[in-house]
This record gives C-alpha cells, structure tokens and sequence, in this order.
C-alpha cells in the first residue's frame, strides 16, 4: 500500500543507515526510528490525517510483542483495540507456537458473585447439564484468602490485588473478542445426589482447552489486522540512550515505540533453574514448550530491570515418571499435558525408602498440584509412586487411562509391593498397612467437599479423602517432578512497564506473562496462571500503545 502524497516523507533508501541507526524522516513532520526494510510495511500505511490535526500527518505507535502465548496475545489484542500496530514475533514455528498455552487444559480462575454471570461466557448455554449443575460462587475475598494461603505469612503484593480485582473483567473482556468457555464438568466436578457440584472455585475453560484458547485468541488477534512472525527469536533490545526503541532478530533490526516482552519465565533454561532454583532441578522434566529459556528477563536484566518475586520458586507438579521432555513432542499439543498426574488426593504417594512424604488430602487438588512436583523431587532418587484402589479408578483424570500412562497393577497389595521399581518393598508393604489401619471408617467418602474422612495417628496424617486401599485391582504410577513455569520475573507498574531497581520504568519495555514476578510464591490456585497472563497482557498492551 503507497502513501498518499503529500502525507509523509521521503521513503529513505533501504541502503542507507545500517540498522540501530537514528533516522530522521524529513524536515517537519517525520518520526524518529530504526530504519529497516521489513518495517516499510508498517511505517508508512499507517499514516493518517485528522480534523483534530488539521491536516498534519499522524503516525500510529508500532508495538512488538514477543511470544506468542495467552500473555502475549491479550497485550496484542488490547494495543490494536488502542489504534496501534502490532508485530508478534514469536520464536518457534506455527507448531509450537502459543508458549505454554497450548499445554494448558485452559482453565481461568475469577472472581464472579453468582452463577448467573458464567451463562454469557459458556460456548453452549444451552447444555443440558447446565440445569442441574451447582457452580457456586467465588468472591474476590475468596480469591485473595486462597492466594494468601501461598504466600508463607507474606501479604498479598500488589500484583495479586490487581490479579483478583481485574481477573473478571479480563475473562468477560477475552470472550468480547471471541473467546468462549465450557464448564470443566471432568475435573472440577463431581455427580452427588443427580446434580454437578463443582469445587475448589474453578469453574470454566476455553472451549478446546489450551490449543482452543490460543487459537480463538489469535484469530481475534488477526481479525484487529494484527500480525505474527514465526521462527524469528529476538536476540536482543535495541535502545537509544536509555529507551527501547525495537528489537534484534538475528542480523536484523526491527523498530517500535515499545516492545512488550510476553516470553515466558526460564523453567526451559536447565542453567538458569540451577543458578535460581537449585541444582536438584536440573532433573526436573520440562513440561512446557522448550522455548521458555529466560531470554526476555536476560535481556531486560542487561538493561538494569528489578528482578523480583520469588526466583526460587516455581509450578511443578507431579508427572509420569517416563514422559519425554517438553510433554513429549511428538504428539499434539492437546495430549502433552496428558503426562500429569495429580489424583494423587484419592490414593497414596510412596517414595523410595516406601514412606509417605505429604499429606495428599491436605486441600483439594488444584491448591496442592503446582506444589507437590517440588515434594516429589525432593525425594530420594526423585520419583515417587501412586497408590490406588478399584474404588476410585472411575475418578482418576483421563490423564491416568492415556495411552502412554506407565502404572503396574496387581490383585492384591502383596503383589503389588514388588512391582513398586526403586522403592523399599518391605518398607512400601509396611507404610499401606498402616496407612489402612489408620484409616477412619465412620466419616463419609466424599469428593466434593473436604470430607474431614482422614487418618489417625500417621505421620503425615491424611486430612481428607482418606479411604482403605482394600479393593483389586490395585494400581500404582511411577511420577517425578515436572516444571511449568517460572515464579520469580521482573517488577512493572500498573501500565505494565518494566521498571528498574530505582523503581523508574525503562523507556518503551513493557512486560507480561510468566516474566511478571511477585504474582506467585510458593504455589497457586489451579487456573490462576492464564488468568494472571491475560490480566497482565492486557494492562502492557494498553501502557505500550497509550
């Protein structure tokens, strides 16, 4: 597309100054900024004339989001909703694309006052479930206490405040441009007396998950006129004095008013865990995509960026003890996070020396699951085995009847020990035992609520969900410690700008995503990440185009 005459400058040569060089475009109405010929195409169209400028040529501000996930994507949907153009530069190609969105099962935790409020979200409102299914309600201040519950006598940062108050919003907002959810009837539901009752606050995710969550989000993205560049890593911020002014993509220089940075954490990084997590982690599996390696923090952190949050800590949860790295990538992503496995509320964890190691019915699934993969690799040999009956094999995740699940089954407990690789088979024996004699038989079973039906006596005790593993078929499956991602990131004010140690913003460098610390410490509620990356993304894409 020409510009109009008369509206803008000379195009210069794309000869001429080499790229990181300060060019001004003409004599009176020009624009300063890093010359490429790749940028011709989103210079120069976008040059507009106003009554409110008299005629004078106005240029649109040019945003370059870098990564391509649920973060990334809200802040580019959010800069085009404020007149800018946006460029995403996303490191993989098309099929990794997405971060670890596209691992995700898509779940959003926010805060909603009644039920009523989820119907406009639904992407079928007229299920039939819909009818007989209590969804409850999650207050703000019930969003705060579960945040809190993670916080280890820390008060809620104000980052977390801005997560819980905005977290509605952002959903209602996401499914203005597209985005539709379905109740998450097989994992946070259960059936009690013909109804669906869900627990634990989580109620919806996208329709199609992760995989159905990014692509509604970038199709809303495209449909704005954004635009996205696959296999194109950035290297490096370029910066005029002490402002951003675009990025480097290997040898080539693209130029922007502002750069969001929406590249995840460095859970991908095996130096960077050791350096900030510990050396134990350098064993962990890496769940996520293989791109989260910390270059957005590096490269912030070169420019002076306030690290913050918790650098120590991290998403982990249990997975298959066998599962390849990155979730296995030869399968699709919606089956990769399929190697998880936290039902381990409704069985036993044993470890090598055959002890158990936590309370697995300390709380309901999603407020233990992203801290128990740091128990497992805590343990001798770091791996552990699950433990369950034939009672409760009707209520393991779809994730434990995959196809490349690893378990060992047997008739009876006795016949299963042996089969427990690693672990101290006398010692195992001896632990189920006691566990089974510990067990009180005169509460309830019942997984919708914290039952209170625990174990006395046991160190740990089992709080709740505590049932007598006295019926074959006996199953267990071998787990270690998966990574998701990342805690500790970098500070930014309320516009999302990266600030430094001083507490003043770094010109023009905005940041999103899992790089935002001080959201997380030592754990989280289930679904409170994508919600985080949506909230966050949103708050950058609008402080880069205002």
């Amino acid at each position: 597309m020409a510009p109009k005459r008369g509206l803008c400058p000379t195009i210069p040569s794309v000869s001429g100054p080499s790229p990181g060089t300060l060019v001004h475009h003409g004599p009176k109405y020009g624009i300063w900024t890093n010359v490429h010929p790749v940028l011709l195409f989103t210079l120069y169209p976008i040059v507009y004339k106003t009554s409110e400028n008299q005629g004078i040529p106005m240029v649109k501000k040019t945003i370059v989001v870098v990564g391509s996930g649920n973060a990334a994507i809200s802040a580019g949907i959010a800069a085009l909703e404020a007149g800018a153009k946006v460029l995403m530069l996303e490191k993989a190609g098309p099929d990794l694309a997405g971060g670890n969105t596209k691992y995700t099962a898509g779940a959003m935790r926010f805060a909603y006052e009644t039920p009523e409020e989820l119907l406009p979200l639904l992407s079928n409102p007229k299920d039939p479930r819909i009818p007989n299914t209590d969804f409850g309600h999650y207050t703000q201040e019930k969003f705060k206490a579960d945040l809190l519950c993670f916080n280890d006598d820390e008060t809620l940062t104000p980052e977390q405040h801005a997560l819980v108050s905005e977290s509605c919003d952002a959903v209602r907002w996401l499914a203005g441009h597209g985005v539709t959810y379905d109740p998450i009837y097989n994992r946070q539901s259960f059936e009690k007396d013909g109804r669906y009752v869900f627990w634990g606050g989580l109620t919806l995710a996208a329709k199609n998950e992760g995989v159905g969550l990014f692509e509604m989000e970038l199709a809303a993205f495209q449909r704005l006129g954004g635009q996205i560049r696959y296999r194109a890593g950035v290297t490096g911020l370029l910066t005029r004095g002490d402002r951003v002014t675009g990025v480097q993509v290997a040898d080539e220089s693209i130029s922007a008013d502002a750069v969001v940075l929406a590249c995840g954490g460095f859970e991908a990084g095996k130096a960077l865990r050791e350096e900030r997590i510990g050396p134990d982690w350098s064993v962990a599996k890496v769940r996520g995509t293989p791109h989260n390696t910390g270059d957005g923090l590096l490269m912030a952190e070169a420019l002076g960026a306030m690290r913050y949050g918790r650098s120590g800590g991290c998403h982990a949860t249990p997975v298959d003890l066998h599962m390849k790295d990155f979730g296995n990538l030869d399968l699709p992503p919606g089956e990769r996070k399929n190697y998880r496995k936290i039902c381990y509320f409704l069985g036993v964890m044993l470890n090598a020396e055959g002890k158990r190691f936590v309370d697995e019915g300390f709380d309901f699934r999603n407020y233990t699951y992203a801290r128990f993969g740091r128990a497992v690799l805590e343990q001798p040999g770091h791996f552990a085995w699950q433990v369950f009956d034939a009672k409760v094999l009707d209520l393991l995740y779809g994730e434990y009847h995959f196809e490349d699940a690893h378990y060992v089954e047997a008739d009876s407990l006795e016949e299963l020990v042996p089969k427990l690789a690693g672990a101290d088979t006398s010692s195992a024996a001896a632990t189920l035992q006691e566990f089974n004699a510990a067990v009180d038989d005169c509460t309830p079973f019942d997984p919708t609520t914290r039952d209170g039906k625990s174990t006395h006596g046991l160190e740990p005790d089992k709080t709740n969900w505590a049932q007598k593993l006295d019926t074959p078929p006996f199953r267990a499956y071998p787990v270690t410690c998966g990574i998701t991602f990342t805690y500790g990131g970098l500070k930014v004010d309320e516009r999302g700008a990266v600030l430094k140690a001083t507490g003043a913003p770094i010109a023009g460098l905005f940041g999103c995503g899992e790089l935002v610390g001080g959201v997380f410490f030592g754990g989280y509620p289930g679904g409170s990440g994508l919600t985080s990356g949506t909230v966050f993304g949103r708050r950058a894409g609008r402080g880069a185009s205002g």
